[in-house]
């Protein structure tokens, strides 16, 4: 018996006997046909074993033959028809070949879609990014080359991936630094994320959270998320902030008040200079980098407060800032680093160039439906990011920050010991 199906708009490719012909036309016709003809021998093939030759008899066969049916599978973005065997069980269930589940269980168009949104070709041309107007293998309808069917699937894949990222396992990682950044969008939402590198140099893009502004409640949410993923709280690591005073709130509260934490010294330098009338920057910012190239910090310490005293004449309000957070700005320093190390950790161009191509990856979205579209689309561009990653500049030296790191986290932890037996003397 033979089941009648109707006609699919997508036009069949010849059969494999034909392809050789198409190569002198075109070859990527010839590839297509190639494939086609070998996918739907394998079809055969396996309909073959489970229900034997045609029109055999054999004794133990698990079904028997159903006519024969098209299906649809993905190529170059879109789809192609496929002519495949039916097999049905003696009780009436369709019986799946295993060619066909394998083949179906690629999810190439939704690969092919989330690709092509990421590099900012929008769903509206996706068709002819995939299928050009005048090749061998059109756009027609149904073939899944719409804007709708690749919104579709970029939804579906993004949050699937996002999903498997929020919920990854950070234990494993041996985590040096972390750096947190919050990227503003629109009026009323914030997205506060975190950037890790191991001790390898190796850059790991690590949560994500929304919020109304960057506050305390934001943070600590992104840190408890961390925490529940594996990151030892126990373990002291390095933080590097914007200076923003709600990020260092909630490192403090939740890994303690001795916690290293550098303040970006580009963003510092960048609002005092802003702030100063012309005729001054360059004597300012020339000072401002003597300070943190030195060695030592207490001298660097020293020539900001110079500095600062010397800017209390003409502009009160910046010698102020200079002196705002200015242990936390010297925090490489005193922990001894060496030259090449702290440019690399004095600032938070890591996690900057991450939110770069978020903003470049979302530059086409015009109008947020809602929350979770925005973690959706920025989820995806900072797993974008991590694709062009590289290792810390200074990443052989990482060593040393970990062996900074140990000899602070003694320091501060036999100091509460030594005053609790004061105390009790």
């Amino acid at each position: 018996m033979t089941n009648t199906t109707t006609t699919s708009p997508l036009a069949l490719v010849p059969n494999l006997k034909m392809a050789w012909q198409d190569v002198h036309s075109s070859f990527e016709r010839f590839c297509l046909t190639a494939g086609i003809g070998a996918i739907e021998q394998m079809l055969c093939e396996d309909a073959q074993r489970l229900v034997g030759p045609r029109h055999s008899r054999r004794q133990g066969r698990g079904g028997h033959r159903w006519g024969r049916t098209r299906g649809k599978i993905g190529f170059h973005g879109g789809k192609v028809a496929v002519r495949r065997p039916r097999v049905r069980s003696y009780d009436g269930h369709e019986v799946v070949l295993p060619t066909w589940t394998a083949a179906q269980a690629e999810d190439w168009l939704g690969r092919w879609a989330m690709n092509l949104m990421l590099i900012n070709v929008s769903t509206r041309k996706l068709k002819r990014a995939v299928r050009l107007p005048d090749g061998d293998l059109p756009a027609v309808a149904g073939d899944g080359t719409s804007k709708s069917a690749a919104s579709r699937r970029f939804v579906a894949l993004s949050a699937e991936r996002m999903a498997a990222w929020m919920a990854s396992d950070l234990s494993r990682l041996d985590l040096l630094v972390i750096q947190i950044d919050g990227l503003h969008i629109g009026n009323d939402l914030v997205l506060v994320a975190a950037l890790g590198v191991d001790g390898d140099g190796n850059k790991h893009p690590l949560g994500l959270v929304e919020g109304a502004t960057e506050n305390t409640a934001v943070v600590q949410a992104l840190i408890d998320n961390l925490i529940e993923r594996g990151l030892d709280p126990k373990v002291c690591r390095l933080f590097i902030v914007d200076g923003a005073k709600a990020l260092t709130k909630a490192i403090r509260a939740t890994f303690g008040r001795h916690t290293p934490i550098q303040r970006c010294q580009i963003h510092k330098a960048r609002n005092v200079i802003e702030r100063l009338p012309k005729p001054l920057h360059a004597s300012v910012r020339k000072t401002l980098r003597q300070a943190w190239e030195l060695d030592d910090a207490d001298k660097a310490e020293r020539l900001l407060r110079n500095l600062a005293r010397r800017l209390e004449g003409e502009a009160r309000g910046v010698a102020a800032s200079i002196l705002e957070g200015l242990d936390e700005m010297l925090t490489v320093n005193r922990l001894g680093l060496p030259a090449q190390l702290r440019r690399s950790l004095a600032c938070t161009n890591g996690i900057e160039n991450m939110m770069g191509t978020v903003r470049r990856v979302c530059r086409n979205v015009k109008r947020w439906q809602n929350t979770d579209m925005v973690l959706r689309w920025t989820a995806a561009g900072m797993m974008e990011a991590a694709k062009g990653f590289r290792r810390l500049k200074a990443h052989k030296q990482l060593p040393i920050l970990k062996a900074a790191l140990a000899a602070h986290q003694a320091k501060h932890a036999t100091k509460p010991k030594l005053e609790k037996d004061r105390q009790a003397a």
